[in-house]
């Protein structure tokens, strides 16, 4: 399903299994068929791809709420609003939470978001006194989005569009990278701290030239913290 669809798919709970769902077109359709000639299809609503905001719901995340803009913030937490438009990140997945602790328990400085997203892990370090904060992300969307939810916040972020692979990552006191495990071990970081995140508790992470001080887990996903040696 990953190399049919890469932008995602749904996880439905059945009675006695998963069903897994993708919104495309006929082409997709005929794409899935080959590889799964019992799939089976059904016509969904004009309004299908606004559909995942009911699901979508706030999370309090130590001293941040995150939520989209949709919901009212409760009091106490620091707010932080994220509607993600075509990029990843609502600030509820496993991944994002567990980032967002850790995110609290290190000294402020500044940082680098690799992989961005929706731009949730750069605004909440904004607001929790992180700076300065640098975003950056391959995908066009992510970087828009970013930039759209950093005037939500009013917080200030240096975006860029840009392939953490192909060129220096900026220098930071920490880097935070929600991508892939297999991923993380080749990102040229230049902190003194990272945290990754992006794959499940099974995943045993090496990142070259640094020690692992913490791991946390949550709901079958893992999050560690590197020191550089």
């Amino acid at each position: 399903m990953l190399a049919l669809f890469p932008e995602g798919f749904e996880e439905v709970e059945a009675e006695d299994a998963v069903v897994l769902a993708v919104y495309t077109d006929a082409a997709g359709e005929e794409r899935l068929r080959r590889l799964f000639p019992d799939a089976a299809g059904a016509d969904v609503p004009d309004d299908w791809h606004d559909r995942w905001r009911a699901f979508h719901r706030g999370a309090v995340v130590g001293a941040l709420w995150v939520g989209p803009p949709w919901e009212t913030p409760p009091s106490g937490p620091t707010a932080v609003v994220v509607d993600p438009g075509r990029a990843f990140g609502t600030g509820a997945h496993a991944t994002t939470r567990l980032c967002l602790e850790l995110l609290q328990h290190v000294s402020r400085g500044s940082l680098a978001d690799v992989g961005c997203g929706s731009g949730v892990l750069a605004i909440a370090a904004a607001k929790l006194g992180f700076g300065p904060v640098f975003a950056l992300d391959v995908d066009p969307d992510a970087v828009a989005a970013t930039e759209e939810n950093a005037r939500r916040n009013r917080v200030e972020l240096e975006v860029r569009l840009a392939d953490a692979l192909a060129g220096p990552l900026p220098e930071s006191d920490l880097s935070v990278a929600n991508i892939t495990g297999e991923a993380v071990p080749w990102l040229p970081f230049r902190s003194a701290l990272a945290i990754t995140s992006g794959y499940l508790t099974g995943e045993e992470i090496a990142l070259p030239g640094y020690r692992r001080e913490e791991r946390r887990e949550l709901e079958g996903w893992a999050a560690d913290l590197f020191r550089r040696n």
